[in-house]
């Protein structure tokens, strides 16, 4: 049988007060008391129940959430521009004297964050791309493809800007 303490704590009772002001110190007359009874606590959440999405199957692609992108010869594109993480996955034929380059924009400078082919001049090849980006407000996943160039793939929002994971529909 368990047994019942009262407490009488000034420094318990303040740090209350500052967590929880709408308490108002309990009124008065009041004490805490604690017991040495355990009572267990039962999580009910999603989280407890093991009913979410593990984060390997969230990025998988589906029919209903992914964007298929095709980008061929001479085209600059924008495939994602919405705050959020988002993965690419996709190839690039190069097939001639050009290239191909995946380009961060934050509205007013371009940042190149993968370059295929080009420079020093690569004909018939073919290279795979799996990546995930960051974009934030006024932010841009673009695509500039040179003369020679064939690229097609898919995007996907995985997550929101707070991290929210976005599972596939």
């Amino acid at each position: 049988m368990g047994q019942e303490f009262t407490i009488n704590s000034q420094a318990i009772e303040n740090k209350i007060n500052s967590l929880l002001p709408s308490q108002a110190g309990f009124g008065a007359g009041i004490d805490f008391s604690a017991s040495t009874t355990i009572i267990p606590i039962i999580d009910l959440t999603e989280t407890a129940e093991g009913s979410q999405v593990r984060p390997d199957l969230q990025t998988a692609i589906s029919h209903g959430s992914a964007t298929v992108v095709s980008v061929l010869a001479s085209t600059t594109t924008t495939i994602a521009n919405t705050p959020g993480y988002w993965r690419f996955q996709g190839n690039v034929l190069v097939y001639g004297a050009s290239g191909c380059q995946f380009k961060l924009n934050d509205g007013t400078t371009d940042k190149i964050i993968f370059n295929v082919g080009g420079s020093p001049a690569v004909t018939n090849m073919q290279v795979n791309k799996d990546f995930i980006v960051y974009l934030t407000a006024g932010d841009s996943l673009i695509i500039q493809s040179g003369t020679s160039v064939a690229l097609y793939g898919n995007i996907r929002q995985i997550a929101t800007l707070d991290g929210t994971l976005v599972n596939p529909i």
